[in-house]
């Protein structure tokens, strides 16, 4: 894994962990022309959310729970292929896992506290209503004789 550009944050002081990513290499149908047809530059990045040590366990049941739609046997995978490259195909591959996790273990938002709807506000509404009406009477004919 020389080159890469180095450990990938999800939140705070938590990264993904070199040792659990599963990298898998194809060919791929994107840009390249026909070096296209002779490297595996399709990027296929597998971590095992199921298993894994490297998150906190609150963040670990919080993205289990947020990403089960996308997990097969508790493993998720993201693919890359946009890039000519296969480097930076991997590169791309690893920065939209982590910000995918950083997104799944993100606390809660705080609940919506309820407020009362001011009185000056309705009021105006209401004047502003009748004002609406008053101009829209003004435009019938049925005064006019």
């Amino acid at each position: 894994m020389e080159g890469m550009s180095g450990p990938y944050v999800i939140r705070g002081a938590v990264s993904l962990p070199e040792a659990e990513l599963m990298w898998r290499f194809s060919r791929s149908s994107g840009p390249g022309g026909q070096h296209v047809n002779t490297s595996d530059s399709q990027v296929e990045l597998r971590f095992d959310l199921a298993r894994t040590q490297a998150l906190p366990a609150v963040w670990k049941e919080r993205a289990l729970e947020r990403l089960a739609s996308r997990l097969v046997g508790g493993v998720v995978t993201v693919r890359a292929s946009e890039h000519r490259s296969q480097w930076r195909n991997r590169e791309t591959a690893a920065v939209r896992l982590a910000s995918l996790l950083a997104e799944a273990t993100a606390p809660p938002p705080r609940p919506r506290r309820a407020t009362k709807v001011p009185r000056g506000i309705n009021e105006r509404r209401l004047r502003q209503k009748k004002q609406r009406s008053e101009t829209k009477r003004g435009r019938s004919p049925r005064d006019w004789s």
